[in-house]
């Protein structure tokens, strides 16, 4: 259950953030080869893609063709945010100050010799 869930979850971003929603208009891609091959039986697939999609022309059935997958394309997701005021940082003195750090043997962050020492220990026995 929570893989399908999870699964419709996905789908569901998705299809509402990226071009996947354009699939959802394949019915129509159908339905509008279909009526160009009642005009013209011996039209073929490759044939009406390339009508729609290398040369599109302004015809009769203009406004159809322009609700065919990847013609038209969207811009889904939009964050847009105004500030009301004047927009400033405001630190307490304190915080500015510099912190002493403690002065280290060593010169390589990455090599700390209490950690080292920890790790490689000999066996103990009870």
């Amino acid at each position: 259950m929570k893989k399908l869930i999870a699964i419709l979850l996905l789908s569901l971003y998705l299809v509402s953030t990226t071009e996947l929603y354009q699939f959802l208009k394949m019915p129509v891609l159908i339905e509008h080869y279909l009526e160009h091959k009642g005009e013209n039986p011996k039209i073929t697939l490759v044939s009406f893609i390339k009508m729609h999609y290398d040369n599109p022309v302004k015809d009769a059935d203009y406004k159809t063709d322009q609700q065919l997958p990847f013609i038209s394309h969207g811009c889904h997701l939009v964050v847009v945010f105004t500030l009301a005021s004047p927009f400033t940082l405001h630190f307490p003195k304190n915080i500015l100050q510099v912190i002493p750090s403690k002065k280290s043997f060593y010169k390589s962050n990455f090599y700390n010799l209490e950690i080292l020492n920890s790790i490689w220990q000999p066996p103990k026995f009870c």
